[in-house]
């Protein structure tokens, strides 16, 4: 079989996850982001909840990471735009206190500050602003990427989550894109779908599963990389990509490990 062959086979068979993963609803409402029912429905509940949220999800589990708004909001007992934009020095204590609610209490609080500030100045108080249905995939990762701390990878993992999860209606699908995450990137180079691990070799590969909308199994490698593809001892009798998958399972984003 041809290279090229042997991939699409995985790449069906990534397909195939991707919609049982949507039609199960994974994330989906009823479905968590968090392990904290308040903490979903904040995110939920507030767009610029979410905003603050996507700050938090760099260096630390994506469970404590989404509950990071609702958490700040306890400790500062409000989670009003305006004050998070003035009270820097609030924000940082509220960071920071122990447990701290994240790795880099130097620079997250000045990131949320800075969004707060941005969102009262630029958008009229009102988060949603910055994806209105409507607009476009590519113009929502712009205006995300122009905040500080939010990268291509938050950006383009953002984008999915609002569309395929929150039901915001966007345009341009065909130019979404998963995120340069280590779990994508490690079943991505596991599968053989890339033979390099770099941004625009993962980009590819995302379009050559799906050319329409590559951003849609994004959640189902992200799942996958996770929950089977793990770094040492994967479960690759477990994984749904077993049919097709040729288990190159010593190679991973974070070096070369032992064949298994």
């Amino acid at each position: 079989m041809s290279v090229v062959a042997k991939r699409r086979e995985v790449a069906d068979a990534l397909l195939v996850h991707a919609r049982r993963v949507s039609d199960e609803g994974v994330v989906q409402a009823g479905c968590a982001f968090t392990d904290v029912p308040e903490a979903d429905a904040f995110l939920r509940s507030r767009p610029e909840a979410f905003l603050i949220g996507v700050l938090f999800t760099q260096g630390i589990p994506a469970e404590r990471a989404w509950a990071g708004p609702w958490r700040l909001s306890q400790r500062l007992g409000h989670f009003d735009l305006e004050r998070l934009a003035l009270e820097t020095d609030a924000v940082s204590r509220a960071v920071a206190t122990p447990p701290a609610l994240h790795r880099f209490v130097k620079t997250l609080p000045k990131w949320i500050s800075e969004a707060a500030r941005r969102v009262v100045s630029e958008y009229g108080g009102d988060a949603s602003a910055i994806w209105p249905h409507g607009a476009t995939v590519a113009e929502v990762a712009e205006r995300l990427r122009s905040f500080p701390g939010i990268g291509e990878k938050k950006a383009a993992m953002a984008v999915e989550l609002l569309v395929r999860h929150l039901g915001v209606r966007l345009t341009g699908l065909e130019d979404g894109c998963v995120a340069y995450d280590v779990h994508v990137r490690r079943v991505f180079l596991r599968s053989g779908l890339v033979d390099r691990d770099a941004p625009g070799a993962i980009r590819d590969a995302a379009r050559f599963v799906k050319p329409e909308d590559p951003g849609s199994v994004d959640l189902a490698t992200w799942l996958i990389g996770r929950q089977f593809c793990r770094p040492t001892v994967p479960r690759c009798d477990a994984c749904p990509l077993v049919s097709a998958c040729p288990r190159l399972v010593w190679i991973r984003p974070e070096g070369v490990g032992v064949r298994r």
